[in-house]
């Protein structure tokens, strides 16, 4: 049963089943749980109450408090005495009812397995004793030819019930088993897509293994934000919320994101973000210091952000009257480029962001840009097809969305957009005078058609950039925004570029050596070199 069903239907209903056992004997009854639900990961969601024979067995399950963590298999026995009463079969109740007391996140139940043992019974501590019925046993004349065809009966029930006995032991064995598999093929789904091998079903363990990322308790992060105190929440976003902490002598800040169970990005999400950042160490990518995953919590910590993120920047802090100015943007575009190359070309395993926008560009306290948020990246062949078409609306490649195709060039279409947000200081997706969604790279192509090329610039800038400079750029962010992704620019020749555009601006729109580079080849034609999708993509994370 899920969990997500209408609480107030599942407090009027148990959830029921009857067994049908010997009477006069004691039985152990083993129940099987396993929380495989991806949106349960945290105590207190999901708690019931058990009941055998319409009493209280125990009045609080709740299967994360058992086994402190999702997908982990745990049991509890309980010990029923079953009264003799004539000589026939009884029915063994089983009831589970939500726990309302509790007040938990849902009010729902659920079992998947039970075995029932018989212990023995009242008088002798005998197993023996099968309890035909009363009518098998029932006539006027016991004749011995009654009494052999009891005999044969009861040798086909004794084996029935043995067989009964045995697939009651073997069937949870074989659930227990199956789960564990599955979670294991899971797990093992989720590294592959980071490109590593997997060798046990808690990866997570497996990295705490390598000493490549600290497992912080959850006493330290509540210390580290005085118990995640909303005076220090600095954002949030798809996965939860993010708080400025500092640990031990109050000088060392840190980030500690912390999940929202009721986001769609889940445990593997999660996961995923720790093995990949533990392996990954570069200038321009976020820092992972570490986890904590007590308490069905799911948080991960960054070293902090000084300057925030570059969307604050371009969209927030601008009405400050203290906007970056065309250097500073520069740089910054140039230290993504060079994380994206580093992800692109400098690993082992090709890794696709799958998420570049400017929320996930975070800037220290140098003003050195940093790419955050891994929780959806991808790595291992240059191209695959992948079912689950995930981004953020405005940055998302339009190829990839009609075909599911996922290159590392769907990474290239988002960091165009980037450039163009940068330039322009316009938002990926904005709302227009009659509630219309205008898309940047849409709007930017009709302006460049229209021939209103002085509209794509940030008024802030219009003073301060050079024309080659200008132009050079603005043809990089449009050969980024290609329809197809092969007749987009690798991220190679993307830096290239903006190095060169670097130079152009500061050297007043002289060329190294007096001679036009190679990245200025082919880009005097402002829009793209194929036609533009006009799709608006209407899905995102």
């Amino acid at each position: 049963m899920p969990p997500f069903d209408d609480g107030l239907i599942n407090l009027n209903f148990n959830l029921t089943w009857f067994f049908p056992v010997d009477s006069g004997f004691l039985y152990l009854v083993r129940l099987h749980f396993c929380e495989i639900y991806q949106g349960i990961t945290k105590i207190n969601q999901v708690v019931f109450t058990v009941f055998l024979n319409n009493q209280t067995a125990e009045e609080q399950v709740d299967i994360i408090a058992l086994g402190g963590e999702p997908g982990v298999a745990v049991h509890r026995d309980y010990v029923v005495m079953v009264p003799h009463v004539n000589e026939g079969k009884q029915d063994l109740w089983l009831d589970l009812h939500p726990y309302k007391d509790s007040k938990p996140m849902y009010y729902n139940a659920y079992l998947n397995g039970v075995e029932i043992f018989k212990l023995s019974n009242f008088g002798d501590k005998s197993l023996a004793g099968l309890n035909p019925s009363k009518s098998f046993l029932s006539g006027s004349d016991e004749k011995a030819s009654h009494v052999a065809h009891f005999n044969k009966s009861s040798k086909k029930l004794k084996f029935v019930l043995i067989g009964c006995g045995l697939l009651a032991v073997v069937l949870p064995v074989l659930l227990c088993l199956l789960l564990i598999r599955l979670k294991v093929i899971k797990l093992r789904r989720v590294v592959s897509l980071c490109g590593l091998t997997v060798h046990t079903p808690n990866r997570i363990e497996k990295a705490k293994k390598w000493s490549l990322c600290t497992q912080f308790s959850m006493r330290d992060i509540k210390l580290a934000t005085n118990d995640f105190h909303e005076d220090l929440l600095i954002g949030t976003g798809g996965f939860g919320s993010v708080y400025k902490g500092s640990f031990t002598d109050g000088a060392t800040y840190v980030a500690v994101k912390r999940a929202n169970p009721m986001s769609e990005q889940g445990i593997s999400e999660f996961e995923a973000e720790i093995l990949l950042l533990s392996q990954l160490k570069h200038h321009n990518l976020v820092s992972l210091l570490g986890y904590c995953n007590e308490d069905g919590e799911m948080i991960l910590v960054y070293d902090f952000m000084a300057n925030g993120s570059l969307h604050d920047h371009l969209h927030l802090r601008q009405r400050d009257g203290s906007p970056l100015d065309w250097i500073q943007r520069l740089e910054i575009c140039m230290g993504i480029a060079r994380g994206l190359h580093y992800l692109h070309t400098g690993t082992k395993d090709r890794i696709i962001h799958r998420d570049i926008k400017t929320t996930n560009i975070l800037l220290d306290h140098n003003w050195v840009p940093k790419i955050s948020d891994f929780g959806l990246s991808k790595a291992g062949f240059p191209s695959f097809v992948t079912t689950n078409v995930k981004g953020s609306i405005g940055y998302l490649d339009p190829e990839c969305y009609e075909s599911h195709k996922l290159t590392e060039k769907s990474d290239i279409y988002s960091l165009g957009v980037v450039l163009l947000e940068v330039l322009s200081a316009r938002p990926a997706v904005s709302v227009g005078e009659d509630d219309e969604h205008i898309n940047l790279a849409e709007w930017t192509v009709s302006c460049l058609e229209n021939g209103n090329v002085e509209e794509i610039v940030d008024p802030n800038l219009k003073e301060n950039i050079i024309k080659e400079c200008f132009e050079l750029y603005l043809g990089v962010a449009m050969k980024c925004l290609a329809e197809r992704g092969t007749e987009r620019p690798s991220i190679g020749e993307v830096l290239e570029s903006l190095v060169l555009a670097m130079h152009l601006q500061k050297n007043e729109g002289s060329v190294p050596n007096g001679n036009h580079n190679a990245a200025l080849q082919g880009n005097s034609d402002l829009t793209p070199g194929v036609e533009f999708s006009e799709i608006m993509t209407p899905i995102g994370r």
